[in-house]
C-alpha cells in the first residue's frame, strides 16, 4: 500500500493562470480520476489566488501539481508550498525556476558542455546582426507548449517575431535552427524513459500540433541509432541533474542531420493527460497511467533543507 494513500489527503493543482490553462485542466483532470479510481483521496483544486484558503479549507496534505506555465511551473507554487509544509511532486523551487526561464536554463546547460542550439538574447527591438545564420527560432524565455514561438527563414520576418515573442515576455531569445528530428526523453525514478520521436504534418511543433489530434506523430522509441539512442539518455539526464530536478520531468532535444544531439530543454511538470508523452514512453516500458500518477506521487517531497516530507 502506498504510504501516501494512509489517511492523506491529496490535492491535485490545476487550471491556474497561465496561457496554458486548458491544458492543464486537462492533465489534472487525468490526474484526478486516475488517483480517486486507485482509492487514493483526492481532490482536484483550480489554482488562483485563493490557493492558500483553499488548501487549507481542503487539509491538503500532499499536492500533485499539474500546473503548466507561469505561476506554477516556474517556482512560485513550490516556494507556496515549501512555506506551508506541504509536501508536493516535481521539481523544488530552484530547479523550477531555471529550467522555465530557457535562457538560464540554457547558460547552465554551456557551463556543463551540454550541447544546445546556438543564440542570442536581443536587447534591442532588432538586432543588426546575428552570429549565426538563418533559419532562427524565436522564442519568450519562460513560456511552455511552444507559445509566441516562431521560426524565421530571413532578416525581414525577424522584427515582427520578436514583437510575437514579446507579448508572451520582455526577456526574449534568438536560437540557432538546427535541421533534424525532435525527440524527448522522460526521466522517472532518476532514469531515463525510452526515447520518443516526434513528427508533426506540418513540420513545425506549435501549439496546434501539439494539441490537435491527428497532427502530429509520435514514434516509441525512435527510429535512430542505439549510439545515439543511449547519448539523448545520457544527455537528457545530465540536463536534468545540472539544473537540480527531482521527481519526474521531461527533456526536449533535437538530433540534426549530422546526428549530433542539442537540449533544448527541460519540462519540471510535463503533460500528464494519457496521450501525453511521458505516458506514452511509460506504457511502451509496461507502466500503465494509473501507475506512473502512483509513481510520481510517491515522490512527493519537501525540497528545502530542514523541512519534513
Amino acid at each position: 500500500m502506498s504510504r501516501v494513500r494512509q489517511g492523506k489527503r491529496i490535492g491535485v493543482l490545476m487550471g491556474g493562470i497561465s496561457h496554458e490553462r486548458e491544458v492543464s485542466l486537462k492533465t489534472g483532470r487525468a490526474i484526478l480520476n486516475a488517483l480517486q479510481e486507485g482509492g487514493y483521496n483526492a481532490v482536484g483544486i483550480d489554482v488562483s489566488s485563493d490557493i492558500v484558503q483553499r488548501l487549507l479549507k481542503e487539509g491538503i496534505d500532499v499536492a500533485f501539481i499539474a500546473l503548466h506555465g507561469r505561476w506554477g511551473e516556474d517556482g512560485t507554487v513550490q516556494g507556496l508550498l515549501e512555506l506551508l509544509q506541504i509536501p508536493y511532486t516535481g521539481s523544488g523551487v530552484l530547479a523550477s525556476a531555471l529550467a522555465m526561464n530557457k535562457i538560464k536554463a540554457k547558460e547552465i546547460f554551456l557551463y556543463h558542455g551540454i550541447p544546445t542550439p546556438e543564440f542570442v538574447t536581443p536587447q534591442d527591438e532588432e538586432p543588426e546582426e546575428l552570429p549565426f545564420p538563418p533559419p532562427w527560432v524565436v522564442k519568450p524565455a519562460s513560456e511552455g507548449s511552444t507559445i509566441g514561438v516562431s521560426i524565421v527563414r530571413d532578416k525581414n520576418g525577424l522584427k515582427e517575431a520578436l514583437r510575437h515573442a514579446r507579448r508572451y515576455d520582455q526577456q526574449v531569445l534568438i536560437e540557432q535552427f538546427i535541421s533534424g528530428k525532435e525527440l524527448t526523453v522522460g526521466i522517472l525514478k532518476g532514469e531515463p524513459l525510452p526515447v520518443v520521436g516526434i513528427a508533426p504534418k506540418d513540420g513545425f511543433y506549435d501549439y496546434h500540433a501539439k494539441y490537435t489530434i491527428g497532427m502530429t506523430e509520435y514514434i516509441v522509441p525512435v527510429r535512430i541509432g542505439e549510439e545515439e539512442t543511449k547519448e539523448a539518455q545520457r544527455l537528457s539526464l545530465t540536463a536534468y541533474h545540472v539544473l537540480g530536478c527531482s521527481g519526474c520531468a521531461r527533456v526536449d532535444s533535437l538530433i540534426s542531420e549530422r546526428r549530433e544531439i542539442f537540449i533544448t530543454e527541460v519540462n519540471t511538470l510535463p503533460g500528464m493527460m494519457e496521450t501525453s508523452l511521458v505516458p506514452k514512453a511509460a506504457a511502451y516500458k509496461g507502466i500503465s497511467f494509473p501507475q506512473l500518477v502512483q509513481i510520481i506521487l510517491e515522490e512527493a517531497s519537501l525540497k528545502i533543507e530542514g523541512g519534513e516530507g
